[in-house]
């Protein structure tokens, strides 16, 4: 099973795609240089197959490399960083 995460600004949202096909996202609403995730999903044929893990990880990842934060609106996201205090640095006050 070969995953791919990328941004997809024209719907505020960072994909998933899972052997090519789009298995999940999660979207955001961009404030100025702080990004605030709102909801994440993952289709049901690609649920409890680590995809939503990937799915943050790998956004996590690339908002670190572009020197973003977020604002963790989206419990996924959030528990997702409970888990992974690595990511916590990433993590902004809301506004």
């Amino acid at each position: 099973m070969s995953t791919l995460v990328e941004d997809n600004p024209a719907k505020h949202r960072f994909e998933i795609l899972v052997d090519d096909a789009l298995a999940g996202f999660t979207a955001y609403l961009p404030r100025g240089e702080v990004l605030v995730f709102t909801h994440t999903e993952v289709d049901p044929r690609f649920q409890n197959m680590g995809v939503g893990a990937a799915l943050v990880r790998g956004t996590l990842d690339q908002l670190r490399e572009r020197g973003t934060t977020l604002v963790p609106r989206c419990p996924f996201v959030a528990a997702f960083i409970g888990r992974h205090p690595e990511y916590a640095d990433l993590v902004t006050p809301e506004a």
